[in-house]
């Protein structure tokens, strides 16, 4: 299994929110088609059938907790995915 099908399934099982690595965190969302701006350490990402717009700050090298959670919120709603299989 990929490294970002595992972070994938690290996000919506929702255990451990805080120790979500940024860098990871924001090439999953660009693997699953979002488009990234980034503006000082904002990283903001939209995508054209999704209403909402990310606006994710690192601290150190992990991704905030209540940012996680939106970015999983997200995905569940929208129903986006990487191609996990149920495996």
């Amino acid at each position: 299994m990929a490294t970002h099908d595992k972070l994938l399934i690290k996000i919506l099982r929702g255990t451990s929110d805080a120790n979500i690595p940024f860098s990871g965190l924001c090439n999953l969302l660009k693997g699953l088609g979002f488009n990234e701006r980034i503006r000082g350490d904002h990283h903001i990402f939209t995508m054209n059938d999704v209403e909402e717009i990310l606006n994710l700050q690192p601290i150190g090298s992990k991704a905030k907790s209540y940012q996680v959670k939106q970015v999983r919120n997200i995905i569940l709603k929208y129903k986006l995915n990487w191609g996990v299989d149920d495996d």
